[in-house]
């Protein structure tokens, strides 16, 4: 059996990263794309040498064609995966998150690629009380970036029905975990949290901290992706699967396990409320485990464990 071939968009993010690893692992063949516009080169230089790897835009059609070709899975992970940044430029949301991913649909379909798996986004849900979000619910987006992230689905949707491309959205609830970029303002919350802390500096929570989230571990993204690409066709393609843990947390529960992870003993300011920000978050998963064979492998306590230490070693290493 020949080696499927992986293109991942956004390999130098904190998701596409941890993806390329843990294919390369599984002996298979990966390429990759990044502009660098919120990827990190510090993060494929691990990889270096065994991926093949372009400097590419999303809006170039003409690199996405290129890097589509004898591809058999395409794992669309890049975007502007930030609300308070959307909220500052639409346009900019619009273009990176709307314009490029048709591009990359037009490239993967011409390309005949197998499938593409699409990084949807739990924000699609908005702000309904009803909880947990489950994938029937009519979509309320609030933020121009959960917008443009509803369309893309709608997009991979409508590659599936018009032109027969295999397509599955895998809604993302709050993803964590190493190489997470805490430095940007945009950045998720717990890398945040975590390396404020661990430097003894103390940390923002907005509002009163009684917003819960679907905190859902980076490695359970991967194999839910990994899983959408060789489910069977008629159960999903074309369809949208939310990929969390069917648990939640809040972020003062949050600030609680993190002082004792990170030996920080002080307490947090409460700022105002952000603009955008949703309330609470939760997932029923009943469908991805359905359809995809999904299953959280590891829960929210492990993977604030293994994200703390992946940030302590960096720290020590920015100090020598």
């Amino acid at each position: 059996m020949a080696m499927a071939r992986y293109l991942i968009t956004g390999i130098a993010g904190f998701i596409g990263s941890t993806l390329a690893g843990e294919l390369l692992k599984r002996g298979e063949k990966v390429r990759g794309v990044d502009n660098f516009s919120t990827g990190n080169k510090e993060n494929l230089a691990e990889l270096s040498g065994e991926i093949d790897f372009g400097e590419a835009d999303l809006l170039d059609l003409d690199a996405m064609k290129l890097a589509c070709s004898g591809v058999d899975y395409v794992l669309h992970q890049a975007a502007i995966p930030s609300v308070p940044k959307s909220v500052l430029d639409p346009i900019g949301s619009n273009r990176t998150n709307v314009d490029g991913t048709v591009n990359l649909l037009v490239a993967a379909r011409d390309a005949k690629v197998k499938r593409v798996v699409y990084a949807a986004s739990s924000s699609a849900y908005g702000d309904t009380p009803t909880l947990p979000k489950h994938e029937d619910m009519t979509p309320d987006p609030i933020s121009p970036y959960a917008v443009a992230k509803l369309t893309g689905e709608h997009y991979m949707t409508s590659f599936y029905r018009c032109y027969g491309l295999e397509t599955v959205s895998l809604r993302y609830f709050n993803i964590f975990g190493p190489r997470q970029d805490p430095s940007s303002p945009y950045s998720g919350v717990l890398a945040k949290f975590i390396t404020q802390m661990l430097k003894g500096q103390q940390p923002t929570i907005f509002g009163d901290g009684e917003q819960s989230r679907d905190f859902t571990y980076v490695d359970n993204a991967v194999e839910a992706n990994l899983l959408a690409c060789k489910a069977p066709g008629e159960q999903v393609a074309g369809k949208v699967f939310n990929v969390a843990t069917g648990q939640r947390v809040t972020l003062n529960e949050t600030f609680k396990l993190l002082q004792g992870l990170t030996s920080y003993s002080g307490s947090a300011i409460h700022g105002a409320e952000r603009g955008g920000d949703i309330k609470h978050s939760l997932a029923d998963i009943s469908l991805a485990e359905k359809h995809l064979g999904y299953k959280p492998k590891v829960n929210f306590e492990e993977g604030l464990r293994r994200t703390v230490g992946w940030y302590r070693e960096q720290i020590a290493g920015d100090r020598h």
